[in-house]
């Protein structure tokens, strides 16, 4: 007896991918870049972001698809942000309470979360038309797809520019340190890097499809 795939199934797979590689933030879309060039210093700083972020995307989608048949019209951005808000506000103090150190290194980039497009585009673009459990697992599919491309910049910068990984040496003590990777102008040079990549990528793929 064969199992056959529930249509139900690949609607919920195509709809996690989407955000993780079809339409990834950070490689295809380019959206976020503030936090993503800003605090992808280290490993440790943009997996935090990453999942700060996924945390209050999930929370923000399944509220707003929840209550999208009694928010009017007219309120509708002012709402989605007052949720989003009370999220952020929520990840605020717990990475406090966490660890001082690291909410330092994040700064002002948790409260910018706020004002996030990922977010806000997710809310008013696909939680507000669909059910709570497509919405949740596209919001999950953004944000592993954010805090991939987060920390696919945290590594590649950390590893050249410090020779660790996560705080960890890698290179020995003779390693020397590309030290323009830890500074602004090393995030673009990574990010310009990974872009690339990331569209080759694309492009085999999209060319190996269509010779199948």
């Amino acid at each position: 007896m064969s199992l056959k795939k529930e249509p139900d199934e690949g609607i919920t797979f195509d709809t996690f991918m989407e955000g993780v590689w079809r339409q990834n933030p950070v490689f295809v879309m380019v959206l976020g870049m503030c936090p993503t060039l800003a605090v992808t210093v280290s490993a440790v700083n943009a997996v935090s972001m990453g999942v700060a972020t996924l945390f209050v995307l999930v929370s923000s989608c399944l509220l707003v698809s929840l209550i999208r048949n009694l928010v009017p019209k007219e309120v509708r951005i002012a709402t989605y942000i007052v949720i989003i808000a009370t999220f952020v506000t929520l990840v605020d103090y717990i990475i406090q309470a966490v660890s001082l150190s690291l909410y330092e290194a994040l700064g002002a980039f948790i409260q910018l979360i706020v004002v996030n497009c990922i977010i806000l585009g997710r809310a008013e673009a696909h939680a507000s038309k669909n059910p709570p459990l497509k919405a949740v697992i596209n919001a999950m599919g953004m944000g592993i797809g954010f805090t991939i491309g987060l920390l696919a910049l945290g590594a590649t910068r950390e590893i050249l520019g410090a020779g660790k990984l996560f705080g960890f040496s890698l290179f020995g003590e003779h390693f020397q340190p590309w030290v323009v990777m830890v500074l602004p102008p090393g995030g673009f040079f990574v990010l310009g890097g990974w872009l690339l990549l990331f569209s080759f990528m694309r492009s085999r793929s999209e060319k190996g499809a269509a010779h199948e």
